[in-house]
């Protein structure tokens, strides 16, 4: 994902929680009634951002690990043609 991706998701989740928590502060409730739906819209919030973070690590993760397995690959079929020239090489300097 790229950063301006990465931004814009977290610009939306900071308003989005701003919203919430500005609609609470002014909804004409009892203080201790507003404190525990901010404490749950908190920790509703947090939980989605934990969840999208731990996705977007398995995400960066599967994609190293398939970059790194390919580029094994073109290594080892470079090391092949390689051996390969040199074995041309030698056969025809000594004939």
């Amino acid at each position: 994902m790229s950063k301006s991706s990465v931004s814009a998701v977290l610009g939306f989740m900071a308003g989005a929680a701003a919203g919430a928590a500005i609609g609470i502060l002014f909804a004409p409730e009892k203080g201790a009634s507003t404190r525990k739906k901010i404490k749950d819209q908190a920790h509703k919030l947090s939980d989605e951002m934990t969840d999208n973070v731990s996705r977007k690590v398995d995400d960066l993760s599967k994609y190293l690990s398939g970059f790194a397995n390919e580029t094994k690959e073109k290594i080892a079929d470079l090391e092949k043609k390689t051996r390969q020239e040199i074995k041309e090489v030698k056969e025809k300097a000594t004939k």
